[in-house]
């Protein structure tokens, strides 16, 4: 597991993530043209209420690889 910090709506806050979701989340953003900053403020806006934001990011990550 790795932490990452980001910046939410000016807050600062940690994600614990295994590096394969650290890498394939910079991969996307790459691909996409966006920061990875900007995607994970646009999962922490859409997640379901009470959903841990690492998961969330974690099944971002998944239902979006086969996108690449």
């Amino acid at each position: 597991m790795k932490k990452m910090s980001v910046s939410l709506s000016g807050h600062h806050t940690s994600i614990s993530l295994e590096q394969e979701f650290i890498n394939a989340l910079r991969e996307i953003a790459s691909q996409r043209g966006e920061s990875v900053a900007s995607i994970i403020e646009h999962i922490d806006a859409t997640r379901t209420p009470g959903t841990n934001l690492s998961s969330a990011i974690r099944i971002w990550v998944l239902q979006n690889i086969s996108r690449m």
